[in-house]
């Protein structure tokens, strides 16, 4: 059997989960959401790796890494780069494996600016408004499909 490997990718500023705007983005911790993904990908034989950075260059660092690695798939929430960083969009086109992009709140509901994802233009697959349901959501996507 051929062990899958998945890199979940957090933007800036999800560090402060649990504390920050928990009306927006509930009161679970980022430690929380990355523990509870790792024991799911473990019940299904899957690697995961969880990195979160304020740094858009650690970012796309750890997708040109992906590249090499033997990384499948991507379950990224950019957070403010979403809408800003092209630099990310051109790392993860240059990524062949899946694509899902994630966002706690429903960006559509929020200020104009939020609506567009320059990650969208590459992902496979968008979840937004799930809270962290949304990254467990983009990982059973990803197991369901192999």
């Amino acid at each position: 059997m051929t062990m899958h490997k998945v890199l979940v990718l957090h933007g800036p500023n999800l560090n402060l989960l649990g504390t920050r705007q928990p009306e927006i983005y509930g009161d679970e911790t980022l430690a929380d959401i990355d523990n509870a993904l790792r024991e799911r990908a473990a019940q299904a034989g899957w690697e995961i790796a969880c990195r979160q950075s304020n740094h858009e260059g650690e970012l796309i660092d750890a997708i040109h890494a992906a590249r090499l690695d033997g990384t499948d798939a991507i379950i990224i929430n950019p957070a403010a780069y979403t809408h800003t960083s092209v630099a990310i969009l051109d790392a993860l086109n240059a990524f062949d494996g899946r694509v899902i992009e994630v966002h706690l709140s429903n960006v559509h509901k929020r200020e104009a600016f939020r609506h567009h994802s320059y990650v969208s233009l590459r992902a496979d697959g968008v979840i937004a408004g799930l809270g962290s349901q949304g990254y467990h959501a983009a990982l059973e996507a990803l197991i369901a499909a192999g």
